[in-house]
């Protein structure tokens, strides 16, 4: 005969003043989740668990759900308790093993909750069979899974190693999602048969049947929060609260008239913000309303706009594990080519998604940040549109031409921006090497998401690399090098914190540790560390938990934030996925230009014409000697003017340099020589035919030949000269005219 599951909650019987054992295992414990519900029938003086029930060998459900213990009748169960009287549990070596392994050969008898401990896995379905870890079913990962990254519990969201066993389970759908067998098992007895399910993919089906397989008991009822009485009865309430920055209403934020200008009207799509019409500039007759949280997601149809904030602008310091709603743009990654790796070609691929749409950025140059914060907090922000930038302020700076071309307005902004960052109160540490920094102020207006999101920005419209990151940033970030350990030395010089574990680590003897710990109790106890030291042996573990604290724990909610930023386009997420193809681009400092460097950069397109084919190459000659006088110090320019003047750009951008740099040639007019025209007229004939004037009767002229440049399609003409003086000269006439031209906004 199949024992039945019950199939609803039955109420409580009572609790008893004085707690009784269970007559199978002998246990009091009273924990639902983990042994079922103890019953206990007073006018036979005996308690049972449920599940001690279900997985007795001996024990079936012969009445209906109402009779006995949930089917199970009074005179089976205390038949069961006297043939498990005879079995001995292989585990605590007493009587009344009820439980036995399903295989045959297996002669393994334990108590339940005894089976528990050994690891023992009992079946919720079918004929509710046991197996001994010997025979028990186990799971299998999948191929190709990256555990690299750190895991955590899907359900307490601690840290958990995903080694399969019987105490770590996983999702067979997803496969990403991994549990401790108690946190499912307590998620399974809150949520129901209706509510189980993964929490990462949300699969059920597959779910709830690999999770019966593997041990987990899933309660056929409704979820827990769903039996309360009058769970939802808040959503009856109507939002009746002006919310707006200064409530002009003399009667209160509270008082909502009937209609007029003080009547709040609540936004039309989240119900939980509301306004008075006065205090929000609306006109009289406006009962079509969205809060400023919505505008940010929506574009005013419930539809999501192409912008990173898209949400997150709320009091990070009220809901702090508040799941940010993320942009398509900031979510979807371009496929990339099989076997890239670079970081320009990684940048490239994510630079494909940007638009020739513009937006107008007007920028000081010593507020270059404020104006980029400025600029991702707009409710119409999108960051795949082009940085149209233009400089209000007309002193002279290190980018002359930045009112004269787009391309070197922007690239002189995104510099800008990246050199004040770096030295933003999110940021401390010794220059290039930054760690993220503590202040709550940033927290509170979210800077740490903004700074992340321009840096995004910066990468992919063409700026220069980050460069000041510390290796030890770059791990809390993308867990690169995997696993890597952070030592006192990654932690920021010259801080209070850093001094005292310092000293701590550098104590010499138990009494030197015990004096040193004690000075420092006020921040031993902050992190949780203000324990007694009982040996020398201790300080490692102590140093490695403070550093740990310092770098990671406390600074959770900026990492965090940060991180949001940086998924912006999808960089986080190709970071992610490259993280030693990127280290050197956040981490390292911008190569020096070299004349090598500067040469590859551009691709020579030769004339088509012999003639001219020929005088072009001695030119590329010229040009690569050019480089060299320039890299040395031979020369009045140096290779960041030239740069500078061919491309707009000063240094390399991260991305590279769109479109590929190219050059060709211009080439000079060539004049004839005085009597040629004469003798040309006079070298006609009675039939009208005009004699031919030979090649070499021309002069050919350097004077007044300069390069020429076509910044925005980064294509440089080189003029093509009979000799390497006159090459260089017009070649530094031309660039140190552009370098120290003041521009003038037109």
């Amino acid at each position: 005969m199949k024992k039945k599951v019950r199939r609803s909650q039955v109420a409580d019987e009572g609790s008893s003043n004085q707690e009784e054992c269970c007559a199978l295992c002998r246990l009091s414990d009273d924990d639902p989740a983990m042994f079922g519900e103890k019953v206990t029938l007073k006018e036979h003086k005996l308690s049972v668990h449920y599940f001690c029930l279900l997985t007795s060998c001996g024990v079936y459900q012969r009445g209906e759900e109402d009779e006995g213990v949930f089917g199970f009748l009074v005179d089976d169960i205390q038949q069961e308790i006297r043939r498990s009287a005879r079995l001995t549990c292989c585990c605590c070596k007493k009587k009344g093993a009820c439980v036995g392994c399903n295989v045959r050969s297996c002669r393994k008898t334990i108590h339940f909750p005894c089976g528990r401990k050994q690891k023992f896995i009992s079946q919720f379905t079918g004929l509710f069979p046991s197996y001994c870890p010997d025979h028990s079913p186990t799971q299998s990962l999948c191929v190709g899974l990256d555990l690299s990254l750190p895991q955590s519990c899907s359900v307490c969201l601690d840290a958990i190693d995903p080694v399969l066993c019987y105490s770590v389970l996983k999702c067979p759908s997803c496969n990403a999602s991994w549990f401790h067998r108690d946190c499912v098992q307590r998620q399974a007895h809150s949520a129901g048969l209706f509510f189980f399910r993964c929490t990462l993919c949300n699969n059920k089906d597959d779910f709830q049947e690999e999770m019966l397989r593997m041990g987990i008991y899933i309660p056929e009822r409704d979820a827990s929060w769903e039996l309360e009485a009058n769970a939802y009865s808040e959503l009856l309430e109507v939002y009746n609260r002006c919310d707006a920055l200064a409530c002009l209403c003399t009667d209160g934020r509270s008082h909502s008239a009937k209609t007029g200008w003080f009547e709040v009207i609540r936004c039309r799509l989240c119900g939980s913000r509301g306004t008075h019409r006065k205090c929000s500039g609306l006109k009289l007759n406006t009962s079509d309303w969205a809060c400023s949280d919505c505008t940010q997601t929506t574009d005013g149809k419930a539809s999501l706009v192409a912008s990173p904030q898209g949400g997150q602008r709320r009091s990070l310091l009220s809901k702090r594990h508040l799941s940010p709603i993320h942009s398509s743009v900031s979510c979807k990654r371009p496929s990339l080519p099989v076997g890239s790796g670079s970081p320009e070609d990684l940048l490239q691929a994510l630079a494909a998604q940007l638009r020739p749409l513009s937006v107008q950025v007007e920028v000081r140059r010593d507020r270059a940040l404020a104006a980029g914060v400025e600029l991702v907090r707009r409710t119409d922000f999108d960051p795949t549109h082009t940085l149209s930038v233009r400089f209000k302020d007309h002193q002279r700076t290190s980018f002359p031409s930045s009112l004269q071309d787009s391309d070197s307005a922007r690239q002189g902004f995104l510099k800008l921006l990246l050199q004040q960052i770096q030295d933003s109160v999110v940021f401390e540490g010794p220059e290039g090497s930054k760690n993220l920094a503590l202040d709550s102020q940033a927290l509170r207006e979210d800077l740490y998401f903004d700074v992340g999101c321009l840096l995004a920005l910066s990468l992919v419209h063409g700026g220069p690399p980050v460069g000041f990151f510390s290796r030890a940033l770059y791990q809390c970030l993308f867990n690169f090098p995997p696993n890597w350990p952070l030592t006192v030395a990654h932690m920021t010089p010259d801080t209070h914190s850093t001094r005292q574990v310092s000293r701590i680590a550098k104590a010499k003897s138990l009494d030197e540790l015990k004096e040193v710990t004690a000075a420092s109790w006020e921040y031993l106890e902050l992190a949780g560390c203000n324990r007694p030291i009982s040996s020398l042996k201790e300080r490692d573990v102590l140093v490695e938990d403070l550093v740990s604290f310092t770098l990671i724990t406390r600074m959770q909610l900026p990492l965090q934030r940060f991180r949001e930023g940086l998924r912006t386009l999808g960089v986080f997420d190709q970071v992610q996925l490259f993280p030693s193809a990127f280290c050197s681009v956040f981490c390292e400092a911008a190569v020096r230009l070299s004349a090598q460097t500067v040469g590859q950069l551009f691709t020579v397109e030769f004339s088509q014409q012999d003639d001219r084919l020929d005088r072009e190459t001695p030119v590329v000659t010229f040009w690569r000697h050019f480089l060299l006088e320039c890299e040395v110090g031979r020369s009045s320019i140096s290779l960041q003017d030239l740069l500078h003047f061919a491309t707009g750009a000063e240094e390399v951008p991260a991305a590279g340099l769109l479109p590929p740099p190219t050059i060709s040639f211009l080439h000079p007019v060539t004049s004839s020589p005085p009597g040629a025209e004469q003798e040309e007229r006079g070298g006609r004939g009675r039939g009208g035919k005009r004699g031919k004037v030979r090649p070499q009767t021309a002069e050919w002229r350097d004077e007044g030949l300069f390069p020429q440049r076509e910044p925005n399609s980064k294509h440089l003409l080189l003029p093509v000269t009979s000799s390497y003086q006159a090459f260089k000269s017009s070649m530094e006439q031309a660039i140190s005219h552009h370098v120290h031209l003041l521009p003038t906004e037109s």
